[in-house]
C-alpha cells in the first residue's frame, strides 16, 4: 500500500527521498524540536509509519490514536522508547537500525576516552582564556593508555567494536557481558567477568548495554564506589545506566577521576553539579553523528517503513512476532 508516513523530526534527504520514490506521502516535523505529547498524536492521528526518534513516547495512547498506524521506525538501536507490547496487540510492527552506527559510537567513545585521559577540554579551555603560560613539568598530567586495563560492559557490536580498538593501543580487555564471545576474546585477548570484578580492576571503563530494566543504574553509588580513584567512566550508551547524582558525588569527592559522557539520565537536562565539575567531558549524544552514518539510519529506516507497508516483513523488526511470515 501507499500511504502517510510521519518524520518526528528532520534527517538528512537520503531517507526522506527513498519514501518519496516508493510512493509515499511523508510529513516531516517542521520545527527544530521534539513535538509535544499533543502534537505527535495529532501528526500522527492518519499515518501509516511513523520515522521516530529515540527521544519520541510511543505508548499505548499513542496507537489508540493513531488507528492506520502500521509501522514505527526508531532512528535508533534502542527501541526502550516504544511500548513493543501496544504495538504487538495492535498489529503494528515495531524496527530499530542495528548496526550502522556501530563505528561512528565507537569512534566517538574513544574520543571521549582519550579527551578525558589527556584532559583535552582542560587544556582547550585554558588556551581559550589565555592561561598558558609555557611548558610546565605537572601541567594538566593525564592518563596514560598503553598497557592499561579497558573494561568493557556490554560486549555487542558496539562495546567489541572499542574492544578492537583497544588492541590497538596494546590495553588489556576485561568485558562483562550475558553470554561469552568466543571471537572476540580470540581476536583481543579480552576475558569476560563480574561486573564487579570489571570495575574493581579496570583503569577505563565503557559502557555499552541496553536500558532495560535490570540495566537502570546498573552503575549506582555502591558499584561506583568499587572502581579505583584514578579510573575513567565513558557512557555512550544511555544515560540512566548511571546514576548520575551518585556520579557527581563520586567525581566531586574524588572516588572517580574522571567520566566521559555522551548520554544523560534525564536529557537534555543535567544533574545538579555536573556542569560545574572540570573532571568530566561532556558531549551532547553525538554517538552516531557522522554523516555517512546518519544517512544510513535514515535509509535504514525508510526500508524498514517500505516493507511494512508493501506487506513485507521489515528487515529490522523488533516485535517477530507481530509477523505472521
Amino acid at each position: 500500500m501507499k500511504g502517510k508516513v510521519i518524520v518526528t523530526r528532520k534527517i538528512l534527504e537520503a531517507g526522506i527521498r527513498a519514501l518519496n520514490e516508493a510512493g509515499h506521502t511523508v510529513e516531516v516535523n517542521p520545527f527544530d524540536r521534539d513535538w509535544t505529547t499533543g502534537e505527535l498524536r495529532s501528526a500522527a492521528r492518519d499515518a501509516h509509519g511513523l520515522l521516530a526518534m529515540l527521544t519520541d513516547k510511543i505508548d499505548a495512547q499513542l496507537f489508540d490514536a493513531a488507528p492506520d498506524l502500521k509501522v514505527v521506525a526508531n532512528y535508533a538501536v534502542g527501541y526502550n522508547n516504544v511500548d513493543l507490547a501496544a504495538a504487538t496487540l495492535r498489529g503494528c510492527s515495531v524496527t530499530n537500525t542495528p548496526g550502522v552506527l556501530t563505528n561512528a559510537t565507537a569512534d566517538l567513545a574513544w574520543a571521549l576516552l582519550m579527551a578525558a585521559a589527556r584532559r583535552i577540554v582542560e587544556g582547550d579551555q585554558m588556551m581559550r582564556h589565555g592561561e598558558f603560560r609555557g611548558w610546565e613539568p605537572l601541567l594538566l598530567i593525564g592518563a596514560e593508555l598503553s598497557g592499561q586495563t579497558l573494561g568493557i560492559v556490554g560486549a555487542g557490536r558496539i562495546g567489541q567494536a572499542v574492544g578492537r580498538r583497544a588492541a590497538g593501543f596494546e590495553m588489556k580487555i576485561l568485558y562483562h557481558s550475558r553470554s561469552p564471545k568466543p571471537e572476540f576474546e580470540k581476536a583481543t585477548r579480552a576475558r569476560r567477568c563480574s561486573l564487579e570484578e570489571l570495575l574493581r580492576e579496570s583503569d577505563f571503563v565503557s559502557l555499552h548495554c541496553p536500558l532495560t530494566p535490570e540495566t537502570k543504574y546498573l552503575l549506582d553509588e555502591r558499584r561506583l564506589a568499587l572502581m579505583k580513584p584514578t579510573a575513567i567512566l565513558i557512557n555512550t550508551a544511555r544515560g540512566p545506566i548511571v546514576q548520575e547524582t551518585a556520579l557527581v558525588r563520586a567525581l566531586r569527592a574524588g572516588k572517580l577521576a574522571v567520566a566521559g559522557l555522551d548520554v544523560f539520565e534525564d536529557e537534555p537536562q543535567l544533574a545538579p553539579g555536573l556542569v560545574e565539575l572540570s573532571n568530566v567531558v561532556l558531549c551532547p549524544h553525538l554517538g552516531s553523528a557522522a554523516t555517512a552514518t546518519r544517512e544510513r539510519m535514515g535509509l535504514m529506516a525508510a526500508e524498514n517503513i517500505i516493507a511494512a507497508l508493501d506487506g513485507r516483513r521489515p528487515p529490522n523488526l523488533v516485535n517477530s512476532e507481530v509477523c505472521k511470515e
